[in-house]
């Protein structure tokens, strides 16, 4: 069971959600992100987002219109990831796609640029 929190942009306000690996994200909908997703390989018991975040992933998984395969979204500096590089994944953004072609990360890459919701690293 992992402690999730999410800051609402809405309210100005932390809120705080227990889910299971194989339960949504809060703010998620039709189950596109489930918490072992958002996870990744964190050992963290506790996972932190935002609600804005969540609501850019709805949507711009919506316009994508298919699956889209997250690595991880959360990730401590001193879990690894990119080495020497910056450690960017402190749950607003993903790693997605790492498996895909080049053809298929420039799909969704120009949906993300033309969405307007997202913005790419």
């Amino acid at each position: 069971m992992a402690k999730i929190i999410v800051y609402n942009n809405s309210t100005d306000r932390m809120e705080t959600y227990y889910r299971g690996e194989s339960e949504a994200m809060p703010y998620n909908t039709n189950r596109t992100l489930l918490v072992r997703e958002f996870r990744g390989a964190s050992n963290s018991p506790t996972l932190w987002t935002t609600k804005n975040t969540m609501l850019s992933w709805n949507s711009q998984r919506y316009l994508y219109g298919a699956t889209i395969p997250v690595g991880y979204a959360f990730r401590r500096p001193w879990e690894g990831g990119h080495g020497s590089q910056s450690q960017h994944y402190a749950g607003t953004a993903f790693d997605v796609g790492q498996k895909w072609t080049n053809a298929q990360r420039a799909v969704l890459r120009s949906s993300a640029l033309n969405s307007r919701f997202m913005e790419l690293c």
